[in-house]
């Protein structure tokens, strides 16, 4: 079953890339609510959403996990096949209630939305259960990053509802406006499911001990957690230090820069002839 996940995150990415190659191509805004930049993005994110998932959930102790896993897979494919779907029709696809058919789209992504929010719950408690079998870095790892998938999540659910209230007040516009300022929070705590996992299954293939590949997977999730709380807390003061794009590179980029110096030093490490040491 897992094979079929992880089909269907490659699937996911491999949508979305396609969908940067309709924009080079057919040109266009890149921002906005109608752009080709939805099913590139939303295609590429969710697709290592899901691969990301599966991968990481066999570090979880939860009953059924491949429902759980097969959920959030199932309610990622129809976001990004919906969010597709309109950016072809030329329409938005969030928070449009101008048709009947744009109404049940909506609220399908709305619906789609609670449940990949509930996966999200039900892993982060599982993963903060005791569990035997894993390292205490991959632990820690793990516990961080479904922490701040959540933290995604709950961002997301409020963009969401900021603009349901807003349409049902009667101007659609403004709930365009509002959701957007989010973003750059939703995205920067999108993928520490897959960054801090990631180091410490590195660290873990470096001859470094245990208790040092737990000081850095935890320098690492203060580094993440501290610059995605600045991100966050200027976002919701109305302020956007970086796009919701560049934000996560960023992230991605100090962890995997991390990641790449520890992968070095360990090389380093393994290389050095015994009994000498620097000076």
């Amino acid at each position: 079953m897992h094979r079929l996940w992880y089909l269907i995150g490659v699937l996911l990415v491999l949508a979305g890339l396609v969908h940067l190659g309709v924009f080079v191509v057919d040109g266009g805004p890149w921002e906005g609510a109608v752009s080709w930049r939805k099913p590139f993005t939303f295609g590429v994110s969710f697709g290592l959403s899901v691969l990301t998932l599966t991968w990481v959930s066999q570090f979880v102790r939860i009953r059924a996990r491949p429902l759980w896993v097969g959920a959030f897979a199932i309610a990622s494919t129809v976001e990004v096949a919906l969010i597709t779907l309109q950016a072809w029709r030329g329409v938005p696809s969030h928070f449009n209630m101008e048709t009947a058919v744009d109404a049940a789209i909506a609220r399908t992504l709305a619906a789609g939305g609670g449940v990949l929010v509930a996966v999200a719950i039900a892993m982060t408690v599982a993963a903060f259960r005791a569990g035997a079998g894993l390292a205490p870095s991959m632990r820690l790892a793990v516990r961080a990053g479904f922490a701040t998938l959540l933290a995604a999540m709950v961002f997301g659910a409020v963009m969401i509802a900021r603009g349901i209230v807003e349409v049902i007040s009667g101007d659609q516009q403004l709930a365009y406006t509002v959701a957007v300022t989010l973003k750059p929070a939703h995205a920067v705590f999108m993928h520490g499911v897959l960054l801090m996992p990631a180091l410490a299954w590195l660290l873990a293939r470096t001859p470094y001990a245990e208790a040092q590949r737990l000081r850095l997977v935890r320098l690492a999730t203060w580094t993440y957690v501290v610059f995605a709380a600045a991100v966050s807390a200027l976002a919701l003061a109305g302020v956007t230090l970086v796009s919701p794009s560049t934000a996560s590179m960023l992230c991605a980029g100090a962890i995997s820069g991390l990641a790449i110096g520890v992968l070095a030093l360990g090389r380093l490490k393994r290389l050095r002839p015994a009994g000498v040491h620097p000076q």
